[in-house]
């Protein structure tokens, strides 16, 4: 006869609770995955990094091999740094390492990426439940104004034998306004073959893993449910208007759920050119409102949110609009 409600829990009962007890207390701060662009690395991501640790994030931004460069000389003179270029499906179970290591450790983690990293990014969406999105200069599309009218015969170059030993060289403005950091820039992938704005070439094979990506992303917005912050350049030399435009009509997520900052006065690698501080600002005002760092674990008296009245002053030459 089985036991009424009244007669208390069996053992099997018992050991089913207990079960589902957690082993440990998560940490409350919010966790951030921050995920570098194609063929780059994390030094990219400092400045937005910085920002939000100030702000009392935890944050992790990741060297992804076979993905991206190492920022290290040696390595970048004799091969630009690269290891051998994997598939997407590898670049997304990488990126699902470290987010389901934040997981494992905060009660909710916060994705972000710039420019191919926010595509990498957004594929972490479509498997893990995440608590935010912050998507700068995302590159669904390149259709940007520094981009070669001859990219419509890449795919041409995507033919297994080419894909192996084709590359393609950076060419100026490396996504960057501000002459002097782009002077800086040219140095470093002439001397190291690597620098803050990736590497000096891209390779076919790199190009075709994330054309892959981009169509299994693309494919998949419309499940994405995440509040987001979409940041990006009016003038995007790599990915025009009409990446933020796919994002915003396509994403599930509600939209007033949605923001989205143009910025003015810089180009592709928003992290790094005129409006950083702008940028990272916008990201840590944003992450503060949706997802906001309890208070008495902010470590900062600057970590409160810029009313929206003074949000475009800052000591760089800076103009963005925000749009809801």
């Amino acid at each position: 006869m089985p036991p009424s409600p009244a007669a208390g829990p069996t053992t099997a009962g018992l050991k089913a609770v207990e079960g589902h007890r957690p082993s440990v207390l998560k940490d409350s701060r919010p966790a951030v995955l921050l995920l570098h662009g194609l063929c780059a690395n994390p030094l990219e991501l400092m400045p937005l990094a910085r920002t939000l640790r100030t702000a009392g994030y935890v944050v992790d931004a990741p060297a992804l091999a076979g993905y991206g460069v190492s920022a290290e000389k040696d390595t970048a003179a004799s091969s630009g740094g690269q290891a051998p270029v994997t598939r997407f499906e590898d670049w997304l179970a990488l990126a699902l390492k470290h987010f389901d290591a934040l997981a494992s450790r905060h009660e909710q983690v916060i994705v972000g990426g710039l420019s191919m990293g926010s595509v990498l990014a957004l594929a972490v969406s479509l498997r893990r439940p995440v608590a935010a999105q912050l998507l700068v200069s995302t590159s669904l599309h390149f259709d940007g104004w520094n981009v070669s009218p001859w990219r419509r015969l890449l795919p041409l170059a995507y033919v297994p034998p080419l894909r192996q030993w084709l590359s393609f060289r950076e060419r100026e403005p490396y996504g960057i306004k501000n002459e002097r950091l782009r002077a800086w820039v040219a140095q470093a992938m002439v001397s190291d073959h690597v620098s803050a704005a990736g590497a000096d070439s891209l390779s076919a094979a790199s190009l075709y893993q994330a054309s892959r990506m981009i169509r299994f992303v693309r494919a998949g917005l419309p499940q994405i449910q995440a509040p987001t912050l979409i940041l990006h350049a009016s003038e995007d030399d790599v990915s025009g208007p009409r990446s933020v435009q796919e994002l915003q009509s396509r994403l599930g997520t509600r939209a007033d759920q949605i923001e989205i900052h143009w910025f003015h006065h810089s180009y592709h690698m928003l992290t790094l050119d005129n409006e950083r501080t702008a940028v990272a600002h916008a990201a840590r005002d944003f992450l503060l409102n949706r997802v906001p760092v309890a208070a008495g674990l902010q470590p900062h008296p600057l970590a409160s949110p810029t009313p929206l009245a003074h949000r475009h002053h800052s000591t760089e030459e800076t103009f963005h609009e925000q749009h809801a």
